[in-house]
């Protein structure tokens, strides 16, 4: 899902002063989504307490009371709209720690989710094994005395015992700030017409989470490097090993840029300079005078008469400049200032189509990697990423409309306009171009309250159901808006369960 986070350092959270607190839900309990009672949670949850401190017949009671739990939940979504309630999820790694990974997941049960969509890459680190991570990136569990723990195999075989389908969620084009430190890695990263990368964009850091503005830790990658490829694909087939149940690609598009460069009209704009992308979008000339046209164009941005006419004289056997897709009207030559404007207006449109096409490319490499192991695929993605802006377009250019049908199209509807109207006419946007495609809008926001300008989460979801009701999943944007104290407290390794641990930590109640 892209967005911006700006978490407090883990170090400064760990020179907090000692504290005590709660951490009690601060959601309602909102009747037709399949929430569970507080009072059942909190039972569980002492059950949890007894089964950790060593009681063996607790531990039989808890665990027969997860799988009724997930009995009871299959039961309620088969019977409420939509059948498939989602939340997006970050692990750390003091959910390593003894039944905070529990706590956490029953928590997510009990607010009626049975998918969870668990952060597996992202900042340039992924969620394996310090002891067994064959990819390129750092591991997200970095203490030592966890270095042979799986966290994501964990994740998914509890989240399956309570009745969750675990789908991995991955970072894509955006492979973070240390792999393009990496003097071997740095020519596969996106370059536009200046030579820019996206490190050399301003830095646009915000307090708190902000899912409209900027991009983190951002590193963009050229779509069509083969390096950048296959540095992903092994990080991919390692996710795969873990058996989850789907994949969900995330920053399948290019930087979000701000202002006047929010909008791309003119080629230096495009991210098509880097080594791959430049050479591909040459290679895809089918005669000589194309490839000398599209070679110019790259490195002058445009095509005079003078150059045309040079042109036709150093390939008189090729009557026009030809590319793939490229059809010109037969018969005699129009004069050389039309075919002048008529080239350069081709040459831009192959230029935007070769940017769009590097995205669809690799998405669907991906998506047919993990389907082919049997793992569904499915893409989040901005529904007005992909508009005609003036003369130009969104800066992301994110071609949705031409992803693959046969994956999922997460539609990231962000919109906050103070009610559901924009939030809904997104998800209008998608379904009239998804032709198939499943659509699975994602929305932010918490249970029972207006939350940063957005209606509730029940609020957004009837009114969602009202125009979609064939809609059958939507999932919310994120746990830790729902639980923020929580999710500090477990960023910070702050959660206790066991008695007469050091009373800096965290207590919990459901």
């Amino acid at each position: 899902m892209t967005k911006t986070f700006s978490w407090l350092p883990l170090a400064l959270c760990s020179l907090a002063l000692p504290i005590s607190i709660s951490m009690a839900p601060v959601q309602a309990q909102v009747p037709g989504f399949c929430h569970s009672p507080a009072g059942a949670a909190k039972a569980k949850l002492k059950l949890l307490r007894a089964a950790i401190a060593g009681d063996v017949e607790a531990q039989r009671a808890y665990d027969r009371q997860v799988a009724a739990d997930a009995q009871e939940l299959q039961q309620c979504r088969s019977r409420n709209w939509p059948q498939n309630q989602a939340i997006w999820l970050r692990l750390h790694e003091c959910d390593l720690e003894p039944g905070v990974l529990d706590t956490l997941l029953d928590r997510i049960v009990s607010r009626g989710y049975n998918q969870v969509y668990v952060e597996v890459f992202y900042n340039g680190r992924v969620l394996l094994p310090a002891a067994n991570n064959p990819t390129t990136w750092s591991s997200e569990i970095r203490n030592p005395k966890y270095a042979n723990r799986d966290l994501l195999a964990e994740t998914i075989k509890k989240g399956r015992a309570r009745g969750l389908k675990v789908y991995a969620w991955m970072f894509s084009l955006n492979y973070g700030h240390q792999y393009g430190q990496r003097s071997d890695r740095n020519s596969v990263l996106a370059r536009n017409g200046q030579g820019k990368t996206s490190l050399t964009l301003l830095d646009y850091a915000d307090p708190n989470i902000n899912l409209d503005n900027g991009d983190i830790d951002r590193a963009f990658v050229d779509p069509y490097s083969a390096q950048a490829r296959q540095d992903y694909a092994r990080m991919l087939q390692a996710i795969l090993q873990r058996k989850p149940d789907g994949v969900l690609f995330d920053y399948i598009r290019y930087p979000r840029q701000t202002g006047g460069a929010s909008v791309s009209s003119k080629l230096s704009d495009l991210w098509v300079f880097g080594n791959s992308s430049r050479q591909a979008l040459i290679d895809r000339a089918t005669n000589q005078k194309g490839r000398a046209v599209i070679q110019h164009y790259l490195q002058q941005g445009s095509i005079s008469a003078g150059t045309l006419k040079s042109f036709d004289s150093q390939y008189p056997k090729e009557k026009a400049a030809l590319w793939q897709g490229r059809q010109v009207p037969k018969g005699k030559l129009p004069p050389v200032g039309v075919r002048t404007t008529r080239l350069n207006r081709d040459l831009w449109l192959l230029s935007v189509a070769h940017a769009y096409q590097g995205i669809v490319d690799y998405l669907s490499i991906f998506a047919t990697t993990s389907m082919r192991q049997g793992v569904p695929a499915g893409a989040a993605f901005f529904p007005d990423a992909n508009r005609r802006v003036g003369q130009g377009y969104d800066s992301r250019m994110q071609p949705w409309h031409r992803f693959p049908k046969n994956i999922e199209w997460h539609a990231m509807s962000y919109g906050t306009c103070g009610n559901t109207s924009c939030i809904v006419q997104q998800v209008q946007r998608v379904l009239q171009r998804a032709s198939g495609a499943q659509v699975k809008p994602v929305i932010a926001g918490r249970w029972g309250q207006t939350y940063r300008n957005r209606p509730s989460l029940e609020t957004q979801m009837s009114a969602i159901r009202r125009v979609a009701p064939q809609v059958r999943t939507v999932s919310h944007f994120d746990f830790s808006w729902q639980d923020p104290q929580f999710a500090n407290a477990r960023r910070s390794c702050r959660v206790t369960l066991l008695p007469g641990e050091d009373t800096r930590q965290s207590s919990i109640s459901p």
